[in-house]
């Protein structure tokens, strides 16, 4: 017989779920609130959890602001101590250490990953993507450009300041003859270095000699400046992207016999990531000193902000247009994808821009946290980011365009249409060939003033506020360069999701094709294997019929 139980005078067959009910309907009052105690400890645990987790993401990002913040207050504690100037170079010692590492880094990382990222994309989607890149690079940059000079002359930075000079100042005069001319030959030269182990810590540079050409009619000895080849230290990073670009593509195109270096070339890649990750740790660190030293080392910073303000307050205020707007429309045109969620996961190098103002130092840490916080491929990032810390300089295109029409509004010089064309062509195409170290971008000023038929002797102050605006300016560098790996992340993605429908649809149909034949085969055989059996048993009534 079937137990039955009452449940509000109603008998019910026994069942698993009728006693489920019953026990719930039996339950105490103590037992719910023991229930919901339980409840809000598992949600205070699971807060903790999240905020554990929280933490042990973000510590390094946590830990790397920290350090510019307390590099600041202890900047500000120790500059009332006057040290000597034996004294700040040991206090900056930290700081030179985390230099010394990131540009240890530089050469193994920008070869290697360019030479697995060219090795590791077809021919078609190098070309491509390649294509995309520098069309990229070059309207961001000339973006860049217009808005300096644009800047430049609704502030006007340099009227009233004609009595400024580098002596009031007490500055020291810089001042470069190079001409235009060399300087776009230069950048040629160093495309394609004669010794690849010597473009690792030297670049060539022209300089000029005076040599005797005869006498006038006078008797005076005529000279002639005749340009020379020199050797000058510093990285050929140009020649050497170039040399890794083509070095990848050509073993890509050997095939199998290419796969063995490939494969080495790929770990020597992964193995120097490992390396930037136990850097990354030592950042927070150097960063506190690195901060701490520039603001011991400031002298008369009240004198320098009064007479540059507007300068500097100019060049601040283009990078904050083209790196907080700009840049970020571009990258949702593109991405129809919120652009400041892609730039909170990178907030550790923009940190390391902004204290060590080396696009090239910054690179190990931006190929890192854009693979890991943003999902980019990486055989995109680690072949377009080393080319843009290069070649891609939006930030430095403003403050030069900006510095070139100071210079002009400084010596009462009316700049007129072409001059300002010439600015803005030549800051896009020299901005190419400026090394992504700090005041790397005073050498492509003298450049501009010098295609426009400006003194260079004002330089130096540029060079006296360069630590200030040099740091937003590597702040927006390393941002144009993010943005556009993200750009080409996106693109390559719907390519390959276009590539996949396409063969999805090609193998559709082969199947279609396939089962139709099959079909076909099944209703025709066994009719003709009938037809011929019958025709083959019956000779007899054929040739009666015949």
């Amino acid at each position: 017989m079937e137990k039955k139980r009452e449940v509000n005078g109603h008998a019910m067959p026994s069942s698993a779920s009728t006693a489920r009910m019953l026990e719930n309907s039996e339950q105490e009052p103590g037992e719910e609130q023991q229930q919901q105690q339980e409840e809000e400890k598992e949600k205070k645990r699971g807060f903790k959890e999240r905020l554990s987790r929280f933490l042990s993401r973000n510590l390094l990002v946590i830990l790397t602001v920290s350090g510019v913040l307390v590099g600041v207050g202890l900047g500000m504690l120790v500059r009332n101590m006057n040290l000597t100037k034996a004294q700040m170079s040991h206090f900056a010692f930290p700081g030179e250490m985390l230099l010394r590492m990131l540009k240890m880094i530089i050469l193994p990382l920008v070869v290697c990953s360019l030479v697995s990222g060219a090795a590791s994309l077809d021919t078609r989607s190098l070309g491509k993507l390649g294509g995309i890149a520098v069309a990229y690079f070059l309207v961001t940059t000339l973006i860049a450009s217009g808005i300096g000079v644009a800047l430049a002359f609704i502030i006007k930075p340099g009227v009233g300041a004609g009595a400024l000079n580098t002596n009031s100042l007490g500055l020291e005069s810089v001042s470069s003859n190079k001409e235009t001319t060399d300087s776009f030959l230069d950048l040629a030269r160093n495309l394609f270095p004669s010794n690849l182990v010597a473009a690792a810590f030297r670049s060539y540079a022209t300089d000029y000699k005076m040599v005797a050409v005869g006498n006038d009619t006078n008797g005076t000895t005529l000279y002639q400046k005749v340009p020379f080849g020199t050797e000058t230290d510093g990285m050929n990073i140009l020649g050497l992207v170039l040399f890794a670009m083509v070095f990848g593509v050509a073993l890509r195109i050997l095939g199998e016999e290419g796969e063995e270096l490939i494969r080495f070339f790929n770990a020597f890649n992964e193995a120097t990531m490992v390396l930037v990750s136990w850097i990354m740790w030592y950042i927070p660190f150097g960063i506190m000193f690195l901060v701490g030293s520039k603001i011991v080392e400031m002298e008369d910073v009240v004198l320098l902000v009064t007479s540059l303000g507007k300068y500097i307050f100019a060049s601040i205020l283009g990078h904050i247009i083209h790196g907080g707007i700009v840049l970020p429309l571009i990258y949702f045109a593109f991405t129809r994808k919120n652009p400041f969620s892609f730039l909170s996961g990178l907030i550790t190098p923009f940190t390391t821009a902004f204290a060590t103002c080396s696009s090239s130092a910054t690179l190990p840490s931006m190929i890192k946290c854009v693979e890991e916080n943003n999902g980019v491929d990486k055989r995109i990032s680690r072949f377009i980011l080393p080319i843009g810390a290069t070649v891609n300089m939006d930030g430095a295109a403003i403050f030069q365009c900006i510095a070139a029409v100071f210079i002009a509004q400084l010596n009462n010089t009316e700049l007129n249409a072409g001059q300002i064309f010439t600015i803005l062509v030549t800051a896009t195409a020299s901005s190419v060939g400026a090394a992504g170290i700090p005041a790397g971008g005073i050498i492509t000023i003298a450049i501009i003033l010098e295609a426009i038929g400006l003194p260079t002797n004002d330089l130096s102050l540029m060079l006296a506020v360069d630590w200030i605006v040099d740091r937003t300016t590597t702040v927006v560098n390393v941002e144009g360069d993010a943005l556009g790996a993200g750009i080409l992340h996106h693109i390559n993605q719907l390519e390959m999701k276009k590539h996949q429908q396409e063969v999805a649809e090609e193998l559709e149909e082969v199947k279609i094709e396939s089962v139709a034949n099959v079909q076909a085969d099944e209703e025709t055989s066994p009719l003709v294997m009938r037809q011929t059996k019958i025709l083959e048993g019956m000779p007899e009534a054929i040739e009666s019929v015949l």
